[in-house]
């Protein structure tokens, strides 16, 4: 699993790191048992401090996606799929939230904004 990092988006960079190993669990891209980088190594791959890669191990600790293993690393745990993936969806649900707002108060009405999704979404 390839982590990439932009420091273009406007969301913290653990923020990214967590997406995107929450995201490979979820697309079987990662496996319950499977090793994960050390966060020191993670870091050093990433050109990225070691606390902010302390902070989104510890984020995926909670949320039950990986364990720390005392002497032997970090594991992708055993967990319901399902359950990430709803977490995922109300995330998705919540930006396309921010994004209608921005829409509305640039005048966009429901046709428009159904429209530039549509136009989007094939160009991808």
């Amino acid at each position: 699993m390839k982590i990439l990092i932009s420091t273009t988006k406007n969301m913290p960079i653990y923020e990214q790191i967590t997406s995107q190993i929450r995201n490979a669990v979820i697309n079987g891209e990662l496996k319950a048992g499977e090793g994960i980088p050390s966060i020191r190594v993670l870091a050093r791959d990433l050109e990225v401090s070691v606390i902010t890669t302390k902070r989104a191990y510890e984020e995926l600790e909670k949320e039950g996606v990986i364990e720390a293993v005392p002497g032997k690393g970090f594991y992708i745990c055993h967990q319901n799929n399902d359950h990430l993936h709803e977490k995922q969806i109300m995330e998705i649900e919540n930006k396309f939230l921010d994004l209608i707002n921005e829409c509305k108060n640039a005048g966009m009405g429901l046709d428009d904004i159904i429209s530039l999704i549509t136009m989007l979404y094939k160009e991808q």
